[in-house]
């Protein structure tokens, strides 16, 4: 019997291009359901009871929610492709750790600096940069953060460049000017046709930051 593989989704959600990537990465034929988060629905609502958010993974009818632990359970489930998580448990941990450092600096920083104003916005660009910093440091010479092959830690960071026009246009500054290695890298993961695939436009993205910013009256 076939698995039944259903995404609970929305389309601008860094964390759920992450899932979109690993099951890309696998071969993985899904279902997508395109969620209204201003109305959610019955089923997530059902699925995610605690959260009440996407991404959403429903495997079999079962499911799992979170990014990163949705990422997880597809490398271990599907294991015999593509695999994103390294084999050697340090190396393992190593990987947990920096997924869990973009997940507690990036987003916060990236959205402070188009929903904040004058000083708070500076800050938050300047803390943003230097977390992109230290990421870059970590890349180093390596192609990918895992080494020769794209893993884990890219699938966590790689999403969020297609946000990098819209921060860069609403706080008035360059990452490549400043990560150029880091942007060389946004680059190389975009040749791969999971990432590209699964990532939106970043123009799209920056003009629904524009609306938002109107609709909030952050302009």
């Amino acid at each position: 019997m076939a698995d039944e593989i259903m995404l609970l989704d929305w389309w601008s959600s860094m964390f759920g291009m992450r899932v979109r990537i690993a099951l890309v990465e696998k071969g993985l034929k899904y279902e997508s359901r395109e969620e209204d988060l201003n109305n959610k629905s019955p089923l997530l609502l059902e699925m995610n009871p605690v959260h009440t958010k996407i991404p959403v993974l429903i495997h079999n009818g079962k499911p799992i929610c979170e990014s990163p632990i949705i990422v997880q359970y597809i490398d271990e489930v599907w294991k015999d492709k593509s695999p994103l998580l390294p084999a050697d448990p340090y190396q393992r941990a190593r990987a947990r750790f920096w997924a869990d450092y973009i997940d507690n600096k990036i987003f916060q920083l990236g959205g402070k600096i188009w929903t904040r104003k004058g000083e708070d916005r500076e800050a938050a660009k300047k803390e943003l940069m230097e977390c992109l910093k230290i990421l870059e440091g970590e890349l180093g010479e390596k192609p990918y953060f895992g080494g020769e092959n794209f893993g884990f830690v890219d699938v966590s960071l790689v999403t969020f460049s297609c946000w990098f026009y819209a921060y860069e246009s609403c706080g008035n500054f360059s990452i490549e000017a400043e990560c150029p290695k880091l942007i060389a890298w946004t680059k190389r993961c975009l040749q791969k046709s999971s990432v590209s695939s699964s990532l939106p436009d970043p123009l799209k993205i920056h003009d629904f930051v524009v609306q938002l910013r109107k609709k909030f009256g952050i302009e």
